[in-house]
């Protein structure tokens, strides 16, 4: 591991044993997901949640004004909330490490407005995770074991709540909801490599290691890489990494997307990379640009260079996962011409190698100027008026040069094909609902569904089950003697509905396992008088979507 433990600026990690007496001090103080949240209670905690810190901020001042306050409330009132407290009062809350220690680690510093008082530096939060839970290996469920949750620590730059003002353009970004959404996402199966590409805080990584032998991490930014070492030395033991050999499970790599792992091969790749769309100038420089999320190309370049790239990287048979955005452009664009497919996934489509399966689930799709205010809010840019009104107008411009109608966000399951000839993955879908959370055994689920649809291309012969979590649904108006609609749902995993035909529906009732395919739809076409030629082939395509999708599984021998 290239040395980042000195890197000015962010938390500093080349002390150990002072990391070991700082996380037996958080353990001793209660600073845990449980412990801050019942020290906060609902409220206060719920308000935290929204970067609301006024009800922890009240929590923390009325254990202060107790006699012998909890030393959680001091962790909460720093690191949280973002309040100045005095040094003796962290003596006696983390008498290992003492305000000289956390000061030496760069976890706080003075407050120039408060001589007498010190304030954080730094984001640092408790956080969990059940690890992995790993997929359940095609069963076709998608239902995680139950393992023991890890327990860590997390250190980040200061958000905008807890030290106002625009964020600083080197911002090393902290737990969010994007990050923690790919981490939900991930297929988590035994990897003997693994890469973290744009690891930030290192949040991947620390998923990763539950199930991955090595993981290779990346970033263009040295403090991010800096705050990743702090942040696998201090949780080391959680983690199974021995401190002083920390490159055995970890290697951390300066550089820009692919290039610190060009020549290189993992079996998996997750990344949640810079892909906000901002407005380009010619004048602009890369210290101007937010490096936590502006990869410095026009329009969705770092995207779909992701798309055309990854393969790259990826042994046969290697996955990828990631979060993006992308342009929705009017019809007939240049990229993909007027006489291709169009809709919002014809551009995406075309980023990709044959060699590459596909799955993408698009979950939110933004107008021009909405995506422009939540980026320009994100970083707090809407503080000046005059300078917001700009740099809104840019972002309007830009899209305009592109015939930017909308922009898409998801998520992106890839795999580089073991056997480059076999028919390729390609979904495209739009899911707007809530889905079940973590997602990714689903996702496996449903990834080994479509290999073992092509592995068998007759149906005739499998026997079929209806899934647990599948209920059916149906409509009729009142004194009617048949329904006019009969829906299939899924209680589980993404959650789908599908509208049923006659036939499909008898079908499905009749998926006990007894009979195979093939002779259910025999008995339902005498049934239904249906000799015609198209219905058993048109009614075995019905059945296979089904079992693609998790309402049917097969039967396995």
């Amino acid at each position: 591991m290239t040395d980042f433990s000195r890197v000015p600026g962010a938390p500093q990690s080349s002390n150990l044993q002072l990391l070991g007496g700082l996380a037996a001090d958080l353990a001793d103080a209660g600073y845990t997901v449980d412990g801050v949240a019942a020290f906060l209670g609902g409220e206060a905690g719920a308000a935290l949640g929204r970067d609301q810190v006024v009800p922890a901020m009240l929590a923390c001042q009325a254990a202060f004004d107790a006699a012998a306050p909890e030393p959680v409330a001091a962790a909460v009132a720093l690191w949280l909330v973002g309040e100045s407290l005095p040094a003796a009062l962290l003596e006696k809350a983390f008498p290992r490490t003492g305000s000289a220690g956390l000061r030496s680690l760069g976890l706080i510093e003075d407050d120039p407005e408060n001589p007498d008082r010190v304030r954080a530096a730094v984001d640092l939060r408790p956080y969990s995770f059940d690890a992995p839970p790993v997929s359940d290996g095609g069963n076709g469920d998608g239902r995680p074991e139950a393992l023991p949750a890890t327990l860590l620590w997390v250190a980040s730059d200061l958000g905008s709540h807890q030290r106002p003002g625009v964020l600083p353009h080197d911002h090393v970004l902290g737990i969010g909801q994007a990050s923690l959404s790919l981490a939900q996402l991930t297929v988590r199966r035994p990897a003997d490599r693994a890469l973290d590409l744009g690891t930030g805080c290192g949040i991947q990584v620390f998923h990763l290691l539950s199930h991955a032998q090595h993981v290779t991490a990346t970033d263009i930014s040295e403090r991010a890489l800096a705050f990743t070492r702090f942040n696998l030395l201090l949780n080391a033991a959680a983690l199974g990494i021995d401190p002083a050999r920390p490159e055995d499970r970890v290697d951390l790599r300066l550089g820009s997307m692919l290039e610190p792992v060009t020549g290189e091969q993992f079996d998996l790749v997750v990344t949640n990379p810079p892909f906000v769309i901002t407005p380009r100038s010619a004048e602009e420089t890369p210290e101007e640009r937010f490096t936590y999320r502006d990869g410095g190309l026009p329009g969705d370049a770092i995207v779909s260079g992701l798309f055309r790239n990854l393969e790259s990287v990826l042994a046969p048979g290697g996955t990828a996962q990631l979060l993006g955005n992308w342009e929705i452009q009017e019809p007939g664009d240049a990229e993909h011409g007027e006489e291709n497919e169009t809709g919002w996934s014809a551009r995406l489509r075309s980023w990709l190698p044959e060699s590459m399966d596909a799955w993408v689930i698009q979950r939110e799709v933004l107008s021009p100027a909405e995506y422009a205010e939540m980026w320009l809010r994100d970083a707090a840019e809407n503080r000046d008026r005059k300078d917001y009104a700009a740099s809104y107008a840019a972002y309007l411009a830009d899209f305009a040069s592109r015939g930017t109608t909308g922009i898409g966000f998801g998520s992106v399951w890839m795999r580089r094909r073991a056997e480059p000839g076999a028919t390729p993955l390609r979904r495209f879908e739009e899911i707007t609902h809530p889905l079940e959370a973590p997602i990714g055994p689903h996702l496996a689920a449903a990834v080994d569904r479509f290999d073992w649809s092509q592995a068998h291309p007759d149906l005739a012969a499998e026997h079929l089950v209806v899934a647990d979590d599948v209920t059916e649904e149906r409509h009729q108006r009142p004194g009617a003697e048949h329904p006019g609609v009969i829906l299939l749902r899924q209680g589980a995993g993404l959650r789908r509905t599908n509208l049923m035909s006659t036939e499909l529906t008898g079908f499905v009732s009749a998926c006990d396992g007894d009979l195979p395919a093939g002779a259910i739809i025999g008995a339902l076409g005498a049934l239904l008088g249906r000799d015609d030629p198209e219905f058993a082939p048109a009614l075995e395509a019905e059945v296979r979507n089904l079992v693609l999708d998790g309402f049917l599984l097969p039967v396995q021998a």
